[in-house]
């Protein structure tokens, strides 16, 4: 047990200055562009990485969540600890930008402390793995869209098709799937601190679904009425 604490402790911290040192190359060859463009695209390496290992770390695929509140496999820990070094750096890194936003930091926050409980108390593996998979899927397109406007693409139809894209796949993975995962992580045999976390991240995602909807019913009056302008 002791060996697999010392892996998990190795694979954060390396995790940690790696994605420093990925974010310092990105930003000096995109040196024209945004701090936040350099974020995005660190963030979505993590996001592209992250589920395909939570997608090799299922270990029975008629049904993803389970074993249930069962002991976590090296696989499920070394992919919780790849993610919990990304949500290290993320979260140090954001304090360098010029805008801290206080919902992205609780967002961390309470993913970091699910991380570290998941991997202290080495229960819930299933579980977490498919959390990584539900928060993880839609983020690609969340950084596409702002990274289209960033390269000259705003208003466009390209960019209309990532909001899409984005609102879709979170809807459908925060709120179908989310719950779904919340109910089985608090009705199962787990410690309290995790279903906390599980309870806490699926609010944080419910007042981002509120601020997507928003985000698209402006975006799409918005193109109707251009449309009506052109017309």
């Amino acid at each position: 047990m002791e060996e697999e604490y010392i892996r998990v402790i190795k694979i954060t911290v390396i995790g940690v200055i790696s994605w420093g040192l990925i974010f310092i190359l990105i930003r000096r060859i995109f040196s024209n562009f945004s701090f936040d463009f350099s974020t995005r695209l660190v963030s979505t390496v993590h996001a592209t990485v992250a589920v395909v290992l939570a997608t090799l770390s299922i270990q029975d695929w008629s049904c993803p969540v389970c074993p249930i509140a069962s002991t976590s496999s090296l696989r499920q820990m070394e992919t919780l600890a790849f993610s919990l070094s990304y949500m290290i750096y993320d979260l140090i890194c954001s304090h360098f930008d010029q805008v801290l936003r206080i919902d992205n930091a609780v967002h961390h926050s309470v993913c970091i402390l699910g991380f570290v409980a998941g991997l202290f108390y080495k229960k819930c593996g299933s579980e977490m793995v498919a959390a990584i998979w539900i928060t993880e899927i839609s983020s690609p397109f969340l950084h596409l869209r702002e990274i289209l406007k960033e390269i000259g693409y705003r208003d466009t139809d390209l960019n209309l098709a990532a909001d899409a894209c984005f609102a879709i796949i979170f809807s459908l993975a925060r709120m179908i799937g989310g719950p779904y995962l919340v109910y089985v992580t608090i009705s199962a045999d787990n410690p309290i601190l995790i279903k906390a976390m599980a309870l806490g991240l699926q609010l944080v995602s419910a007042f981002w679904f509120y601020k997507i909807l928003k985000m698209m019913r402006y975006k799409l009056t918005k193109r109707s009425m251009s449309n009506k302008k052109s017309t």
